[in-house]
Formats: structure tokens, C-alpha cells, sequence
């Protein structure tokens, strides 16, 4: 036989498992939910840059809901979050680095 103590912590874990389970649901309906919007923009009739922006913001929002709740970043520590920033700015610096450093059409000023 099962004591009180034990029951209830059961009870507590079953509780527990199913409010994560119910989470990544949610997530992966939103995921879902995302991706027919970037294939419903894929058929509007827009510009390159605000196509690509578009995506890129759809993609950031379906990046950041994968790392917080599957890759568990939602319940990290600040370090964890500083070295995400920290990694966030360098891929924004090297992004940055052809349009600064492009000058007249040649990547070599003459």
C-alpha cells in the first residue's frame, strides 16, 4: 500500500508533467502556427527587403520559442543569458562587417 506522503507526491509529479506537456503543446501548435505564416508571406505580393524582414522576424520569434522552452533557456541562470547576448552582438557584428566595409562597388578601397 501506497502511504498519504507518497500519494500525494504522485499526485504533485502528475501534475507537474502534465502542465510541461501541456507547454510544448502550446509551443509546438505556435511553431506550427508560424510556419503557415511564413509560407502565407511567401505568397504575398511584397518587396524583397520587407519579404525577407518578414521572415527573418518570424524566424526569430520560431528560434527564440525553441531555445526557451526544448532547449530549456526559459529557466536559466543571468550567465546563460549574457553569453547569449554576448553571441547575439557578435553575429550582429559580423553581419554588419560587408556593409561597413563596403565602399564604391570594390571590397578594396582603391
Amino acid at each position: 500500500m501506497m502511504s498519504d506522503h507518497a500519494a500525494d507526491i504522485t499526485s504533485d509529479h502528475a501534475v507537474d508533467i502534465d502542465k510541461h506537456v501541456r507547454i510544448y503543446i502550446t509551443v509546438f501548435v505556435a511553431l506550427m502556427v508560424l510556419t503557415v505564416v511564413t509560407v502565407a508571406i511567401s505568397y504575398l505580393d511584397l518587396s524583397t527587403p520587407i519579404a525577407v524582414t518578414v521572415a527573418l522576424i518570424v524566424a526569430l520569434v520560431k528560434g527564440s520559442l525553441v531555445a526557451c522552452y526544448f532547449m530549456h533557456l526559459i529557466s536559466e541562470k543571468k550567465l546563460i543569458y549574457a553569453v547569449l547576448a554576448l553571441t547575439a552582438a557578435f553575429f550582429v557584428a559580423l553581419l554588419a562587417l560587408p556593409v561597413v566595409t563596403h565602399s564604391n562597388g570594390f571590397w578594396i578601397a582603391e
